[in-house]
């Protein structure tokens, strides 16, 4: 006799550009399959269709209200491809601090405003880490979650000192940027970063020093490292992994175990005449692709990429290259879930298919021992990924708050580096071509490509982070990144399912508001509550 399925639509999750619905069909107690659709669609690609080139440089940083800075980057780096600029040091550098600094707010701001919120869901209240979790992280009132919140805001001061503004600033450009730091902005950029540490990555984050933890190279080394002292342990970092291993969420939330990173942060002196095909030797974090299954990396280049909007809300047909293809989107978006049901497209790589962007892809392609010199490399993520069985909720989390340290080293770098009586801008000559601008939002893989004719955008395309992760089934059938992490997932509650949520959100699938739970037969709304 077959197990009863019972099939719950979840709405919203979160708003990914919009809003993230998901359903999944789930039989004794265990997610079987899984849907993941985003409901809104906004068009920048239509928009942006016979503007001025450089109206991506305005329009894209609206794209997203909290990593408006890499949509940036990607909008200008396409431009110095497609033209052929020179991009003097000071500006690479100042791109590179500009990007790294919103990416250090948006750690702590995710972590506390979105993640450890569901820490304190009443399905965990038998864990012996429930009591202090509640006085931690509960959304307002809790003790590091006002802190974090409130200090996750300091970063994107350096960013308003280059920019003028944060969010939604367009001080890149074709050619380098448009500012020029005095000493007093770079002085008071050291300060925001030293307040940063010594009052949050420090004292709340590790509860040890910054340099004690950039020791730990092993699984074995940071389990010492928590034991080592109490102040390590009951440190929101050493809180969050006890609690995340006592409840359960090494356990789900694998995924296809296949990972992609463009890399990021062209070096100063290698970049400084971009090309698309000159850019992966040229990034400090490397780009590439990493196959759990085989424990092997390969390239990764943005002529792999594909396209299919087979199970997308799109009157178009096949998997494409972004430059063969023409945004058009359907005038009716009837939910089908064996036709068409999202506004995300299926993503995947030419040879590879359907792969895993973010920060656990960055950390593990961080583990490969190939590349150029400069090029960073950390392989504590790629040691616990072996030895703890894989990808998990827990462990994607993981993986984001450790780029922590090595983003504020970076940052620290770029300070040390600049030139302040050098170029900072070079006037670039116009002219038609296609271009390619790619970067690592904190959540992932995040590029542009842009076709210039008659001195007019012929097409652009984006392809972010959430669109890897949160899109549809391909034509052969293959689930999403999330839809495939979500299948095994098991669910205590089918009333309030939130290890649902925990999934999505170890993908940042971003920003997280009230959800509604409904059985997918009846109707019926099953309960209302909050995951974040």
């Amino acid at each position: 006799m077959s197990a009863t399925v019972e099939t719950l639509d979840i709405s919203p999750v979160g708003r990914v550009e919009g809003d993230l619905d998901v359903r999944v069909d789930i039989e004794n107690g265990v997610v079987t399959n899984a849907w993941t659709h985003a409901e809104m669609f906004r068009g920048f690609e239509v928009i942006l269709k016979d503007k001025d080139p450089q109206a991506g440089l305005v329009v894209t940083p609206r794209a997203c209200g909290i990593c408006g800075a890499s949509h940036l980057t990607c909008a200008a780096w396409a431009l110095d491809t497609a033209w052929g600029t020179t991009v003097p040091r000071n500006a690479i550098l100042a791109r590179n601090l500009g990007q790294i600094v919103e990416s250090l707010q948006s750690l702590p701001r995710h972590h506390y405003g979105l993640w450890m919120i569901d820490y304190t869901n009443e399905n965990y209240a038998m864990s012996p880490f429930y009591e202090e979790a509640v006085k931690r992280y509960s959304p307002f009132t809790g003790t590091s979650y006002e802190a974090g919140v409130t200090i996750s805001g300091r970063p994107v001061e350096i960013y308003a000192l280059l920019g003028g503004q944060w969010p939604h600033s367009s001080f890149m450009v074709p050619g380098g940027v448009m500012c020029s730091p005095t000493l007093t902005d770079i002085t008071r950029a050291w300060s925001i970063l030293e307040h940063f540490r010594q009052n949050w990555i420090e004292n709340l984050w590790l509860g040890s020093s910054m340099e004690r933890y950039e020791e730990i190279q092993t699984l074995e080394q940071f389990e010492a490292w928590l034991d080592e002292k109490p102040e390590h342990a009951n440190s929101d970092l050493g809180l969050f992994w006890r609690m995340s291993k006592d409840i359960g969420l090494d356990k789900y939330g694998k995924g296809h175990g296949k990972f992609t990173t463009w890399g990021y942060l062209p070096h100063e002196d290698r970049y400084q005449n971009p090309t698309i095909d000159g850019r992966a030797d040229a990034v400090i974090m490397k780009s590439g692709v990493y196959d759990g299954a085989t424990d092997t990396f390969g390239p990764m280049d943005q002529s792999f990429v594909r396209e299919d909007t087979r199970h997308a809300w799109y009157d178009e047909s096949g998997a494409v290259h972004p430059f063969d293809r023409t945004t058009n989107p359907t005038a009716k978006n009837t939910t089908d879930f064996a036709g068409k049901y999202s506004w995300s497209t299926a993503v995947s790589h030419a040879d590879n298919g359907r792969l895993e962007a973010g920060p656990l892809a960055r950390r593990l392609i961080a583990g490969n021992d190939a590349g150029q010199d400069f090029q960073h490399k950390d392989g504590l993520i790629l040691d616990m990924y072996r030895k703890m069985g894989g990808a998990s909720t827990m462990l994607r989390h993981f993986a984001r708050m450790h780029e922590l340290c090595i983003l504020y080293r970076e940052a620290e770098r770029n300070l040390r580096e600049f030139k302040l009586n050098d170029e900072w801008y070079i006037k670039p000559t116009e002219r038609d071509g296609q271009g390619w601008g790619a970067t690592e939002a904190i959540r992932g893989a995040l590029c542009h490509w842009i076709d210039v004719k008659d001195g007019k955008i012929a097409n652009y395309q984006i392809i972010a982070p959430t669109t890897w992760n949160v899109g549809p089934r391909t034509s052969d059938g293959a689930r999403g990144p999330i839809e495939e992490a979500l299948i095994g997932t098991p669910i205590k509650n089918s009333a309030d399912p939130v290890e649902v949520g925990h999934v999505c959100r170890s993908y940042d699938s971003c920003l997280v508001c009230t959800v509604h739970a409904h059985d997918g037969k009846t109707g019926e709304e099953l309960a209302r509550f909050r995951t974040a």
